[in-house]
């Protein structure tokens, strides 16, 4: 099954959480660019976390695009796969980030947080890293 079905299955409460990651990591993923300076991936910060924005095609982009009120305008994506998003992104962020796919679905978005089995367990905040308070 693809993400997107995976996503519906979990959301129906129907699915397999490790079947949703494993086909997360598999899933060429379009995360548009941020215009401005530093450039780089699209991202915003609630709850403490940094979320990437991702989607699993054009057509959920576009959504999100409309969402935003800027439809007229034309948006730069990267294709990548969701695994290097989460083993190669997340480990440059300074602080906990995750990825939030298709977030202008009401129905079809899922939030893969920065936590053990998603992100490598050295960003996972779920996992005691030994640091002393």
């Amino acid at each position: 099954m693809e993400l997107t079905g995976e996503i519906a299955a979990v959301r129906d409460g129907q699915g397999d959480p490790a079947r949703l990651v494993g086909e997360f990591r598999r899933a060429v993923l379009l995360a548009p660019l941020a215009d401005g300076p530093g450039g780089g991936l699209m991202s915003a910060v609630q709850g403490g976390i940094r979320w990437f924005y991702a989607f699993t095609d054009e057509e959920a982009l576009a959504r999100f695009v409309q969402a935003r009120g800027a439809g007229d305008q034309e948006w730069e994506y990267l294709a990548i796969l969701g695994a290097r998003l989460v083993d190669a992104v997340v480990p440059m962020v300074d602080g906990p980030a995750g990825v939030a796919v298709n977030v202008a679905d009401e129905n079809g978005s899922m939030f893969f947080p920065p936590v053990a089995g998603i992100v490598p367990d050295a960003y996972a905040v779920d996992v005691d890293h030994g640091d002393a308070a």
